[in-house]
């Protein structure tokens, strides 16, 4: 859970379809050494039915001499407003103004900015950079299991597709069916060792509307077209994707939100310098896998920003 460790601050935003939006920034600061602050930051942003609570996560970085930050998105844990549908946007483009103003925050005093996104959060985050490239304002994406594809069968990809329509500006809420299933392999009251607020992050999800899912099908479809990222992206996604109606025991070492095989086919679709690494045995969120699968996830990326985004500087304090 997030601690008193963390500094907030809430974004206002200009009123959209809903009216009144605010995003929401969290920092966690890295010890200065030698008296100086760190120059170093990552922006973590959350996925759907999400939001940050990823301690050790940050902890992760600050360890290694680098703030961290995250951004409760519109309509989201500590953003969402009592008048505002939980998620619900017309464009996942909604979500760059918040974006912009937190990387114009961190970087008025930070010199390197990378962005670590997690799954409709890895699909917001190359599609803004896309936008922004050439400007330097970040030196690198992790996505981790972003949201490059739906999971489901044919039949149904079809019918998401046909959100083109009128019906895809409704607020309709589909009859797509609830499962509690991921939540189950992640609280630490079901199958998992993780703790955070259920009313936040409910075990059954959000209602997906059809102008959501419109929105985040017309986002694939432009990052299937290719996008031209001008920075070092790394790509993770498990090694074992699992579709299931129940819970299994597997499902604690599967993701079984979006299939990793998607996850690779696509990653090369965001830019021409990417690294894509399989994680074994990982969930959903990998951060929230079990101790094996998570320590691989925290290596692969150390040895990634070792590589690509320090460029041999010392990595930690």
């Amino acid at each position: 859970m997030v601690s008193s460790m963390y500094e907030i601050t809430v974004l206002p935003l200009p009123d959209d379809f809903e009216g009144q939006v605010v995003a929401t920034l969290v920092c966690r600061k890295a010890q200065p050494v030698e008296g100086a602050a760190s120059r170093r930051a990552v922006l973590y942003l959350h996925g759907f039915t999400d939001y940050f609570f990823q301690d050790h996560l940050a902890e992760h970085y600050v360890q290694r001499g680098i703030d961290f930050y995250a951004l409760d998105l519109r309509k989201y844990g500590r953003s969402l407003l009592p008048h505002q549908t939980r998620g619900l946007i017309r464009s996942v483009t909604d979500y760059f103004p918040e974006i912009d103003e937190a990387v114009r925050i961190i970087r008025s005093d930070h010199d390197e900015l990378t962005i670590n996104a997690h799954s409709t959060g890895g699909l917001i985050a190359p599609l803004w950079a896309d936008r922004v490239r050439g400007r330097g304002l970040v030196q690198g994406l992790v996505l981790n299991s972003p949201f490059f594809d739906l999971n489901v069968p044919t039949p149904l990809r079809l019918a998401a597709d046909l959100l083109r329509t009128p019906l895809s500006y409704t607020r309709r809420a589909l009859p797509l069916g609830v499962s509690t299933v991921y939540g189950r392999t992640l609280h630490r009251t079901e199958q998992g060792e993780w703790d955070y607020d259920l009313e936040l992050k409910p075990l059954r999800g959000f209602s997906v509307h059809a102008m959501w899912l419109a929105a985040i099908r017309r986002a694939q479809r432009r990052l299937h077209a290719g996008l031209a990222v001008d920075v070092p992206v790394l790509v993770l996604a498990s090694t074992n994707g699992l579709r299931v109606r129940d819970f299994v025991p597997e499902a604690r070492s599967a993701d079984i939100v979006l299939d990793p095989r998607h996850i690779a086919r696509w990653s090369t679709s965001v830019g021409p310098h990417v690294t894509c690494v399989r994680i074994a045995d990982g969930v959903h969120d990998l951060v929230l896998s079990a101790e094996p699968a998570r320590k691989q996830v925290f290596a692969e990326v150390d040895r990634w920003m070792a590589a690509f985004i320090h460029q041999g500087k010392e990595n930690s304090p």
